[in-house]
């Protein structure tokens, strides 16, 4: 079960013992080890292993919930390193196991979920990685007794792997078996690989359990509310792929609630080998700066009868489930046997259908995607630098998410003036500094063609939550001289991108593959002809846009009026954007000789007497009209002066935040 997802090196340097698959340089499919060999010999199953998978044919079992959320309830930071409680508080984390057994849970899991060098590797603890494991295995054993099944809970590496990104297949292997060495050793009964939404990762998870032991190996990937996987692979698809590797229970966890699960589980379908369902207590709310899910148990007990009806015959949960939805569930389905799997879209879906082709990318989504609208998210803008060299840039982005911010909003050569390319700052900001990207893609400097070949190679490079602008006129920049393209307005561009994600270019023909970006626009609530931006905001939406970011604002009046007037045709979430000033000059300059931005008159008066004292009061203004209006809005788009990114960490100070993931 995911730890807690507001969905959290070294290697053991032993030796693979699987055969590469031989691959031409010049493939673009990363050579991958070999999964499941079935003429190895390894040690037979035992009694007690071949049991689990012949109750799972007959009868439906209880696996327990969450144990990050649990773990947060009881005073610890899901920011922490739950896994290396296995070693600090081993005495929590076996009374966590106790309180799930005591409810009704037939197999339990490790607090191994992040146990990996990787994620380890983040807390300085990656030497620690095979200790970890042993130990959240015996504590879990300790807890379990004889009647209870241990499974060995193995996560995502939280990496962005080979073609994408820096990671190889077999480093993430490496990794896979370390993990797995050390839960052998604590005596685990079975392994639950889940929460992967990359088949390639899932795929070497399982080839590392399978290359150390023939224990029962349950696999889930990740799904979306679309019933398909973060990448679009389909349920049926998912399900042949996972036995094809060597999974011998296959099905779902994590990122979705109980109903769209269900739909994932009837379109899995299929009789080769049990399911398993764990989905979400619903998605997290903050409540009292809290996060909180909010299914009910008695919800959960409803859905778990759908399910084993559905023919899952391991049902448990993830984020936000407690004991008390597993005694819940225990209760709903005690005596109850697995029901007919069955697949309720179009009749059975074809192997035509089912079949993957080609190589899988396995591009992972953000954070920012996943807590878009959820919760409040703060983004900083940073210009790319007109050398290059980025990296100043980078070590800022990095101090910005040490802040707590969310995104990094890398700009198109705002102004007109030149600068390091858009795409490739994103992209460094991403890797190199671990921290979300929304990248501007301006009209200005590129045809249709050009625009669609950025987009596509933004794409291929993990970058994939986009801003469509139509970009500053040349005659404003330090090339007045310089022709603007402007083939396409930003209302053309957002067209372009919500076309690539269905498959097709600007011209409807089929691309080999869709794409998966996140669109969004911005829109200026200070237009002095609003008639028209309203109308061109309309068009956007109508363009697919799926969030808005504003021009900066000052008076809180004007963001109340937009808000008030969007609100009788859109939801989508808003990002106010917000930029500190830094003198009266600065203040003077922004609403004399900008284009539609306006400061009030009381504002330019209290910056004109702050003297010396200038920028400290810009933040006391940004950080009154940020808590002023943060209830009206999904984030906040800090712009920073002058790459003063200094007075956008004191701005964000006024909210009580926490460092942003990795």
């Amino acid at each position: 079960m995911a730890q807690f997802s507001v969905h959290g090196c070294s290697m053991s340097g032993q030796e693979n013992q699987f055969e590469k698959v031989s691959s031409s340089p010049n493939v673009s499919e990363p050579q991958c080890l070999s999964v499941h060999d079935p003429s190895r010999k390894l040690p037979q199953l035992s009694l007690r292993n071949q049991e689990i998978l012949e109750r799972l044919r007959s009868e439906v079992m209880i696996v327990d919930g969450a144990i990050g959320t649990s773990l947060y309830t009881h005073g610890f930071s899901y920011r922490a390193c739950f896994d290396e409680l296995n070693e600090t508080h081993p005495e929590v984390v076996e009374d966590l196991h106790r309180d799930y057994i005591a409810a009704g849970a037939q197999i339990i899991e490790t607090n191994t979920f992040g146990a990996n060098s990787f994620k380890l590797g983040d807390h300085g603890f990656a030497e620690k990685t095979r200790l970890l494991n042993r130990l959240g295995a015996q504590i879990a054993k300790r807890a379990a007794g004889e009647a209870i099944y241990v499974a060995g809970s193995i996560g995502p590496l939280d990496r962005v792997l080979e073609p994408i990104g820096p990671v190889t297949l077999q480093q993430a292997h490496d990794a896979f078996r370390e993990q797995v060495t050390g839960l052998l050793e604590g005596g685990v009964d079975l392994f639950i690989v889940e929460t992967i939404s990359n088949l390639f990762e899932m795929r070497e998870a399982i080839a590392a359990i399978r290359e150390l032991s023939d224990l029962p190996i349950v696999a889930t990937m990740t799904f979306t509310e679309d019933g398909k996987t973060l990448v679009g692979d389909k349920p049926a698809q998912v399900r042949r792929a996972l036995i094809e590797y060597g999974a011998d229970v296959v099905g779902a966890n994590c990122s979705i609630g109980p109903q769209p699960m269900l739909d994932v589980m009837e379109r899995m379908g299929g009789s080769e080998v049990p399911l398993c369902a764990q989905p979400n207590a619903g998605s997290a709310r903050v409540i009292g700066g809290r996060h909180l899910f909010l299914a009910s148990p008695q919800y959960f007990a409803d859905y778990a009868v759908k399910f084993a009806d559905a023919g899952v015959a391991l049902i448990g949960g993830c984020c936000g489930t407690t004991p008390d939805h597993v005694r819940a569930m225990a209760l709903a389905v005690k005596g109850r046997a697995p029901g007919k799997s069955h697949v309720q879209v179009n009749g059975e879906i074809s192997e035509e259908e089912g079949r993957i082709e080609g190589p899988h990318r396995g591009l992972p989504f953000s954070d920012f995607r996943e807590n878009l609208g959820k919760r409040f998210q703060i983004s900083v803008e940073i210009d790319p630098p007109r050398s290059y060299d980025p990296g100043p840039f980078i070590r800022h982005a990095q101090r910005l998410k040490a802040a707590g911010v969310d995104l990094i909003n890398v700009a198109d050569s705002p102004l007109a003036r030149a600068r390091m390319s858009a795409v490739a700052m994103a992209h460094l900001i991403r890797r190199d500094a671990g921290v979300d990207v929304l990248l501007h893609v301006s009209c200005r400097d590129r045809n249709a063609i050009g625009l669609q070949s950025e987009l596509l190679g933004a794409h291929t490079l993990g970058v994939l939550n986009i801003l469509a602008v139509t970009g500053d006129p040349t005659n404003v920049g330090d090339y007045p001289f310089a022709k603007g393209v402007f083939e396409l307005d930003s209302i053309g561009l957002s067209r372009m991108v919500t076309q690539l994600n269905r498959g097709k270019d600007l011209t409807g023909r089929d691309l080999d593959d869709p794409t998966h970006f996140l669109l969004g626009v911005a829109v200026n609530p200070t237009s002095p002809k609003l008639d028209l931006e309203y109308d061109r905001f309309k068009q956007k939406l109508d363009a697919g846009a799926q969030f808005a970011f504003t021009q900066p604002l000052f008076d809180p009046r004007t963001l109340d009026e937009f808000m008030n007037r969007i609100s009788s045709f859109t939801n989508i979430p808003i990002f106010v954007g917000i930029m500190p000033l830094r003198s009266s000059k600065h203040a003077e300059f922004i609403h004399n000789e900008i284009p539609d931005m306006f400061v009030p008159q009381d504002i330019r008066t209290r910056m004109s007497g702050a003297g010396t004292e200038g920028a400290k009061v810009g933040v006391e203004i940004s950080q009154k009209f940020l808590l002023d209006t943060q209830e009206m809005v999904q984030g906040a788009y800090l712009m920073p002066p002058f790459n003063k990114f200094d007075m956008a960490i004191d701005v964000m100070k006024v909210l009580s935040r926490e460092p942003a993931s990795s």
